[in-house]
């Protein structure tokens, strides 16, 4: 529960901005709270202003994977620091930090800094439309790919909580092309291509939704959208803000085997400051100003901060990929409980370190299914699991993140906090 402070801070910001927040999920209104306001983090564990204490597996929506204010990096940020916050012109770590997310996926041959999940999405949209000079593409009901006007339908996350699937503000001309199919299920796409095939640009899709909580892909359908993008010289873009470089160093591609035209990343890409990318096949980014005619741009895009933080966390990655095995395992841990601890009642999806819990006796596959929780259950186990010292999504509707600061006592007293839970629910 929000302390006093949060409470003194809350209304004050209520005052200036909307909703006293700066994204809607932090609101808390999901889940009929105050939000407690932050003011430090280190490792596993965040601390507000009131001086609480809790295991945070929020992880600042997943880019903390080593954890906060990892030693290394916090270092590398003060050193950049010294020599200057963002120039708006090149600079040498720019080109280290593209080398080293070509290593981690090789799909991406060229690619583009931008500065949030958002941008990048929005750019690679853009970029397969000039590339295929084609306007429609293809997304999935209950996946997120951030809030340009095109992409805003049939959203998840925020939007998902809220009830508010669609967005005021957007015109009916910006999203016309914009086709919507349901996730995992390779037959409402095959009618959307047999309907407009030669149309389509691209399906954009995230290859283990996570912003409707998480859904992992059934079997066989990423390698479906392969191919049918393939048949139909369409492209698929893989929207990995989420599962790139944590579910594998090489993300979801290599998790799943799979390789997509296009790749759109954030997150840890910057190791928890702005920083995000959008890259694939060269031919197709050779289309983006200043080589070919999609124009993007910004002043901001490759600040040396924000990549200093990506890099160190990438080679941090690259060279401890234990990371992966103990993240997986400990997430495994977790869900194994809530499974015994809720029977049932609930659904628990996992992903490599990315989880759900869902309170409803349904198996979550789809949007549809996701909806089908009972949120006001959520909201009390949201509730009981912050009084306790766990820190969780106040959403039901979006991801549990598991970092490598997380220890095996914090993995236990979490275990327990879960199992009490049940006489509460």
């Amino acid at each position: 529960m929000a302390g006093r402070k949060s409470e003194v801070l809350f209304g004050n910001s209520q005052e200036l901005m909307p909703g006293g927040v700066n994204s809607p999920v932090r609101a808390f209104r999901a889940v009929h709270q105050n939000p407690v306001f932050i003011e430090k983090a280190k490792g596993s564990k965040i601390y507000d202003v009131d001086g609480n204490v809790y295991i945070d597996y929020v992880c600042s929506w997943g880019p903390g994977i080593l954890g906060h204010a990892e030693e290394h990096v916090v270092d590398a940020v003060k050193a950049a620091c010294e020599n200057g916050l963002t120039f708006g012109a090149p600079t040498e770590k720019e080109y280290i930090i593209a080398k080293l997310v070509q290593e981690f996926m090789p799909s991406i041959e060229m690619l583009r800094l931008v500065n949030s999940g958002t941008e990048a999405a929005m750019s690679a949209i853009r970029a397969a439309r000039g590339f295929t000079e084609r306007d429609k593409i293809i997304k999935f009901r209950g996946c997120y790919h951030g809030h340009s006007d095109g992409l805003l339908v049939k959203a998840g996350s925020g939007a998902l909580t809220q009830s508010v699937p669609d967005s005021l503000g957007v015109p009916q001309g910006y999203t016309e092309s914009t086709l919507v199919a349901e996730y995992n299920d390779i037959t409402s796409v095959e009618k959307l291509f047999e309907e407009s095939g030669n149309e389509i640009a691209a399906v954009i899709v995230e290859p283990v939704a996570a912003n409707m909580g998480v859904v992992p892909p059934a079997r066989d359908f990423l390698n479906k959208l392969r191919n049918i993008t393939n048949k139909h010289n369409s492209l698929l873009i893989f929207d990995e803000v989420i599962t790139g470089f944590r579910l594998a160093p090489g993300g979801a591609q290599e998790y799943y085997d799979i390789v997509p035209d296009i790749t759109v990343l954030g997150k840890i890409v910057g190791g928890g400051m702005p920083l995000a990318a959008y890259g694939g096949r060269k031919d197709i980014m050779e289309v983006v100003a200043p080589l070919g005619g999609v124009y993007q741009a910004g002043t901001l895009s490759g600040n040396p901060v924000a990549v200093t933080a990506g890099i160190e966390t990438l080679k941090i990655l690259g060279k401890n990929k234990e990371i992966y095995n103990k993240i997986e395992k400990n997430t495994t841990k977790l869900r194994n409980v809530m499974e015994n601890t809720f029977g049932n009642s609930v659904c628990v999806n996992q992903a490599g370190s990315l989880m759900s819990v869902f309170f409803t006796c349904q198996k979550v596959i789809d949007y549809s299914t996701a909806v089908t929780s009972d949120t006001e259950k959520y909201a009390k186990y949201f509730c009981y699991m912050l009084e306790n010292g766990v820190y969780i999504a106040p959403s039901q509707f979006e991801a549990m993140f598991i970092s490598a600061a997380h220890t095996d006592e914090d993995i236990e007293i979490t275990c327990d906090i879960i199992r009490k839970t049940a006489e509460l629910l």
